[in-house]
């Protein structure tokens, strides 16, 4: 398997689709996202870790029912059966990478909206089955 190896802040940063999976490796997957301003990712529950670092915008994580300040530098760490939110409080693009372990989305996925992103039923049914 090849390695990932990119500057994950300047592809982040030049990311303009909401969703677009980089590498899936055995056990992980890194994805870029960009939420467009007061738009937000839904609430939803993985059964698999999420790692998120957000580069640029600012926002709100919600995880469990706890609320936290986004902006750039900050790291988030979902649990695996977490319920959680990520909504775009900005002006501008909230623009983050993700590391899921393992895989939640089907392999070269790209996503330009969030709502191509809601009307992929195909990569919604992986989401749900990995990590089982």
């Amino acid at each position: 398997m090849t390695p990932f190896y990119e500057n994950i802040e300047k592809l982040t940063l030049e990311n303009n689709d909401y969703r677009r999976v980089l590498y899936t490796g055995l056990h992980s997957q890194v994805v870029l996202m960009s939420v467009a301003p007061g738009d937000e990712i839904g609430m939803e529950v993985h059964h698999v870790d999420q790692f998120l670092r957000f580069e640029s915008g600012v926002g709100k994580a919600i995880i469990d029912g706890d609320e936290f300040a986004l902006k750039d530098g900050t790291a988030v760490l979902v649990p695996a059966g977490a319920n959680h939110n990520v909504i775009n409080t900005g002006k501008k693009p909230l623009k983050l990478y993700t590391v899921y372990a393992p895989a939640n989305h089907i392999e070269g996925t790209i996503h330009h909206t969030k709502a191509d992103a809601d009307k992929d039923e195909a990569d919604e049914a992986f989401g749900e089955k990995a990590g089982k």
